[in-house]
């Protein structure tokens, strides 16, 4: 199998899904603007993917995934079909419980994550925590489907299926919105029900290519299912990820909490924002991280210590090689793209501008933020949850003092600026962890590698920042097709000067295209 092939599915089919998700982020600017109902929305919608990655694709699939494709490669598809069998059947009763007790307890949930909303936010953000938290349910079968899809190499089904839920929210919005008031429910409430009807859609979306591969779970009694070792061991390796997760996500609620304090609207420009960080993200680190754990996770299982550092170079070369020059854009081609995608409606010059600003802090970041995706599954296939943990308190403590320092300063854009340098901390004492056990030893040929990356990502840079100074990305509103055009016409002669450079300096692109399994 051609990794880089695999990931490069993964990351068109991302791509698509990304595209329909800055399409929704663009209804909802353009028919609510960055208002406080915006801000309600926001924090309901926080509720349930909080949860979500505490207790299914976050913690979930790092103990999962490694586990099942240990068990695949010792032990044979039966004994690992009897493993999905128990770990579904827990899994689902899991989700029940949580469900219910997330719907009564939505207003205590709602006032941890979103204390300084307006009363009239707060009242609108318990009707929709309660309205969205079934999502939680229906998404968290679909990581363990798409655990299960990722370790038999069928990348297609779990990278395509958050296309369903953009779709739904998006057609949700547009169409229920008008009807909401008539209906005697606040208008935003049309896209928690989006958000619902994607989840459902998402769920039924995996049961044919289970199906197709013989693994679709089969129920069984729930006391049998917690008998069964193998539960016991995903729930052991849970523990320490759930305790990582949970920091990340306890740094996901002091920001949110910050945000509101910053004022009415920061929220929606962090989120904005966030859209645009996550791009590159999902298209680099999500795809890789994907393809990699099932991998790294197989040749561990052999004991072939080499491959698995050659595993893990070919990772990071791929990032820095794609990384660099995304993190650039993001510092000097920002204002185009937030205005070109956001611009319009309720959404004004100044939410623009505050917007922009939290774009470029993400810029400083952004190679961390996607070297983790890569540099965590390095532990995880090794069943090691501890090391990340530790980290990941570390970082959590540091991004906090540093917003201490930045938020005052520079508002929302503060916060942006500490998550991507608490990033950049965090992937190198990971990278630090890899080498001192000797998971991970860098072959040759460093240095003149990245010297080639850091100039052909100057020289692309150059060129985005001219075109940013040069033209008024705002007064072109005016005319969205020209403004789209010259865009799109900066993106690709930024990428078509960034690949130029890059083999004018001899960087040999072989290496990468060839990495197969």
């Amino acid at each position: 199998m051609n990794l880089l092939r695999a990931a490069s599915l993964i990351s068109v089919l991302t791509l698509a899904s990304r595209i329909l998700g800055l399409v929704r982020e663009q209804m909802l600017a353009a028919l609510f603007g960055a208002s406080a109902m915006t801000d309600a929305y926001l924090v309901a919608l926080r509720i349930p993917n909080l949860l979500r990655r505490l207790s299914a694709e976050g913690a979930f699939s790092q103990a999962f995934v490694p586990i099942l494709a240990g068990a695949r490669e010792r032990d044979g598809d039966e004994a690992t079909r009897a493993l999905i069998d128990a770990v579904a059947t827990v899994m689902t009763w899991a989700m029940v419980v949580l469900s219910i007790v997330g719907i009564i307890g939505a207003p205590v949930l709602v006032w941890m994550l979103g204390a300084n909303l307006t009363d009239d936010g707060r009242d609108a953000a318990i009707v929709m925590t309660r309205w969205m938290f079934p999502y939680i349910g229906c998404i968290s079968l679909v990581a363990l489907a798409g655990g299960i899809l990722n370790t038999w190499r069928r990348f297609m089904v779990a990278a395509v299926t958050p296309v369903l839920l953009n779709l739904s929210v998006i057609f949700c919005g547009w169409w229920l919105t008008p009807h909401m008031a008539g209906w005697g429910f606040r208008p935003i409430y049309s896209m928690a029900i989006g958000v619902m009807i994607g989840g459902i859609l998402q769920l039924v979306a995996q049961v044919p290519a289970l199906a197709r591969i013989h693994v679709m779970p089969r129920p069984m009694p729930l006391r049998q299912a917690w008998a069964h070792p193998g539960v016991r061991r995903v729930l052991t390796q849970m523990g320490p990820a759930l305790i990582g997760v949970g920091v990340s996500q306890l740094s996901l609620l002091i920001n949110t909490q910050l945000a509101l304090a910053v004022s009415v609207g920061a929220t929606s420009w962090l989120t904005y924002a966030d859209r645009l960080m996550e791009f590159p993200i999902s298209l680099l680190g999500v795809a890789l991280g994907a393809v990699l754990t099932p991998q790294l996770s197989s040749v561990r299982a052999k004991g072939d210590m080499e491959a698995y550092s050659n595993l893990l170079d070919w990772g990071l070369r791929l990032v820095c090689l794609l990384a660099v020059p995304c993190g650039i854009a993001l510092l000097a081609f920002a204002e185009p793209m937030v205005a070109v995608l956001y611009n319009r409606g309720h959404f004004h010059a100044e939410d623009v501008l505050h917007t922009t600003h939290a774009v470029m802090a993400y810029g400083f970041g952004l190679l961390g933020l996607v070297a983790v995706k890569v540099l965590a599954p390095g532990f995880y296939a090794s069943q090691d949850m501890k090391t990340p943990v530790r980290i990941a308190i570390a970082v959590l403590v540091m991004t906090q003092l540093m917003n201490l320092v930045f938020v005052p300063l520079l508002g929302v854009a503060g916060l942006a600026l500490s998550i991507g340098l608490g990033a950049m901390v965090n992937a190198g004492m990971l990278l630090r962890g890899l080498r001192k056990v000797g998971s991970y030893t860098p072959k040759k040929g460093w240095t003149p590698f990245l010297l080639r990356v850091a100039i052909a990502s100057a020289a692309m840079g150059a060129l985005q920042w001219y075109l940013s100074e040069r033209l008024d990305w705002i007064a072109l509103g005016s005319h969205e097709g020209l403004r789209a055009l010259w865009l799109a016409g900066g993106l690709v002669a930024s990428a078509l000067l960034y690949f130029a450079v890059l083999m004018a300096v001899g960087l040999k692109l072989k290496p990468f295209l060839r990495r197969g399994v």
